[in-house]
C-alpha cells in the first residue's frame, strides 16, 4: 500500500521506495489527471540530490509520456519551493518534487502538488491512493527515458532565473546593498545553494558556503537544521565575524539561522521575527497562520496589531488554505517551513532567507537581540521537544491511550481543555501547553511543549514521557 503522509509519500529505499511503487505512484497519478480529464495540461517534475532521485524522475517521466501526457522536466538539482512556483508560472494542473524533505539519507519521498503550485490536499492524496492501490504492475505504461526526450513527450525546462527574480522583486535590494553584510551559507549538502548564493550576492552580500558538495549521506547528519546539526555553522559565524548563518534543509523549503553572537534561532522565533518586521517595519496588515505545534507567541503579537492567528493541523496544505481563506501576511511551522503572501502557497526556505536577510539590514541589531525585545514586550514562550522511534505494537498501545481511553497524567498545572483536532493537545490555563502526535513522515511520535521558561516546559515533557513509558 503507498500512502501520503503530511508531506507526501516517503519510504526507505529498496523497502518501499523502489521503481515498482514509483512507477505505480506515476500511473495512477495518470489515471487520475484522466479521470479529471486534464491530459492537456504538462506535469512538472523536478528533484533534489538524494539518491535515486534523478533516476526516479526519469522512471515518472516515462510512465506520463508513455501515457501520452507532456511532461516538462527540470533535469538537475533543484529545491522544492523552484517546482512549487513552476508549477504555479505555468498553471499546470500537476507537478512532482522526488524529495524525502529532512528525513534521514535511506528515504527517499514523491511530493505532489497541484494548480497553483500548492501541496496536494488530504482529498486529493486520498483519492490519488485509491487510483494506485487498484493497479497492478502489469496496468503500468512506461517507455524508455531517452526514446521520450526523442519523441518531444519529455521536454526539458529551465525555470530557475525566473524563481530568483521573483524572490528578488519581493525584497528591497537597495537597503541589504547598502549594509554590505556577510553571510555564511550551510545548505547541508542540499540544494540551496545556487538559487540562495545567486540572490545574495545580487544584494551585494559576501557570501562564503561549506557544506556544498554532493553527498547522499547528508555528511552523516539528519538533513534538518537545528541547533544540534547547525554547531559548525554557528562557531564559523562567530570565528569568521559574520552577520547571520543561514541553513536550509535537503530540498529548500526549511530554514535555519544563526545569528551574529552564534545564537541559534529557533523556527518558532523565525515565525515571530518576520511577522514583526512585516508589520512593525514594512506596514503590512493581516492575520497569521500557525500549526498546532508551533508558538502561541505568534497569537499575542496578532492580538496586538489587531489581528488574528489560526491554528491549523500539521501539514503545510492546511496553512496554505487557511492563508487563501483568511488572507494571512504569514503562515509556518516550528520546523522551520514558512510562507508569504504574495509567493508561492508553499514552504520556501529561499525566499524566507532573503527576507531575514533584508530584515537584518533593515533594522540594525543582531536577531537575538531583537528577539528578546520582542519577548519583554510580548512575554517568554520557551518550547521542549521530544522525538521517540516506535514498534506496531508501541504505537497501538499509545493510540489506545491517548485517542480512545484519551488518558492523560495528572498536570501540576489547572488544563483549560483538550484538543484532538491533530494528535493530542492540552491547552493550559495559564497559557502554556504540550502536544504528543505520531509524525506523518517517519515512525516517531513527538511531543511539543511550551511553557513561560524552560524548565517548565521539560517538566511537563518529562511528566508525559513517564506517562506514556517513552
Amino acid at each position: 500500500m503507498i500512502q501520503f503522509g503530511t508531506g507526501g509519500f516517503r519510504a526507505v529505499i529498496g523497502e518501499d521506495f523502489t521503481r515498482a511503487n514509483v512507477e505505480l505512484l506515476a500511473q495512477g497519478l495518470v489515471n487520475k489527471i484522466r479521470a479529471e480529464k486534464a491530459e492537456a495540461s504538462p506535469l512538472i517534475i523536478g528533484y533534489d540530490r538524494r539518491f535515486l532521485s534523478n533516476t526516479a524522475a526519469r522512471w515518472i517521466s516515462g510512465v506520463f509520456a508513455a501515457n501520452g501526457i507532456h511532461v516538462q522536466l527540470i533535469d538537475r538539482e533543484s529545491p522544492t519551493p523552484l517546482i512549487m512556483f513552476t508549477v504555479k508560472k505555468t498553471g499546470a494542473e500537476y507537478g512532482i518534487a522526488v524529495t524525502a524533505s529532512h528525513n534521514p539519507a535511506e528515504y527517499n519521498g514523491i511530493k505532489v502538488f497541484t494548480r497553483g503550485g500548492r501541496d496536494a490536499s488530504r482529498e486529493v492524496t486520498a483519492d490519488l491512493e485509491k487510483y494506485i492501490n487498484a493497479l497492478t504492475t502489469d496496468d503500468v505504461r512506461t517507455l524508455p527515458f531517452d526514446e521520450g526526450i526523442s519523441t518531444g513527450r519529455i521536454e526539458i525546462i529551465e525555470p530557475m532565473n525566473d524563481y530568483i527574480d521573483s524572490i528578488l522583486n519581493f525584497i528591497d535590494i537597495d537597503r541589504i546593498k547598502a549594509k554590505k553584510m556577510r553571510i555564511l551559507l550551510d545548505p547541508m549538502f542540499g540544494v540551496s545553494k545556487t538559487s540562495l548564493q545567486t540572490i545574495l550576492l545580487t544584494c551585494r552580500c559576501d557570501v562564503d558556503v561549506i557544506n556544498d558538495r554532493h553527498d547522499a549521506l547528508f555528511g552523516g547528519r539528519l538533513p534538518s537544521p537545528s541547533a544540534k546539526t547547525l554547531t559548525r555553522l554557528s562557531n564559523m559565524v562567530v570565528e569568521g565575524g559574520y552577520d547571520l548563518g543561514i541553513a536550509t534543509d535537503g530540498d529548500a523549503d526549511r530554514i535555519g539561522l544563526i545569528d551574529s553572537e552564534g545564537a541559534f534561532i529557533h523556527p518558532n522565533d523565525i515565525l515571530v521575527l518576520l511577522y514583526y518586521y512585516l508589520v512593525q517595519y514594512k506596514g503590512w496588515k493581516g492575520d497569521c497562520v500557525r500549526n498546532l505545534a508551533t508558538t502561541h507567541l505568534l497569537d499575542r503579537l496578532a492580538e496586538s496589531f489587531g489581528c488574528h492567528c489560526w491554528e491549523v493541523p500539521v501539514g503545510f496544505k492546511w496553512i496554505s488554505a487557511k492563508m487563501d481563506e483568511t488572507d494571512a501576511i504569514i503562515g509556518g511551522e516550528s520546523s522551520g517551513g514558512l510562507t508569504v503572501k504574495g509567493h508561492i502557497s508553499g514552504k520556501d526556505g529561499i525566499y524566507a532567507a532573503a527576507l531575514l536577510v533584508e530584515m537584518v539590514a533593515a533594522i540594525g541589531k543582531p536577531l537575538n537581540t531583537i528577539l528578546r525585545e520582542i519577548k519583554a514586550q510580548y512575554g517568554e514562550c520557551e518550547m521542549s521537544e521530544f522525538d521517540c522511534r516506535f514498534s506496531e505494537e508501541k504505537k497501538a498501545e499509545l493510540s489506545r491511550l491517548l485517542f480512545t481511553e484519551k488518558k492523560l497524567p495528572a498536570f501540576p498545572y489547572p488544563v483549560q481543555r483538550v484538543s484532538y483536532l491533530d494528535g493530542c493537545k492540552v491547552y493550559f490555563e495559564n497559557g502554556g501547553w504540550i502536544i504528543c502526535r505520531f509524525s506523518g513522515t517517519e515512525p516517531l511520535i513527538r511531543i511539543f511543549c511550551e511553557m513561560q521558561n524552560y524548565q517548565q516546559a521539560v517538566n511537563i515533557t518529562s511528566l508525559m514521557r513517564e506517562f506514556l513509558n517513552l
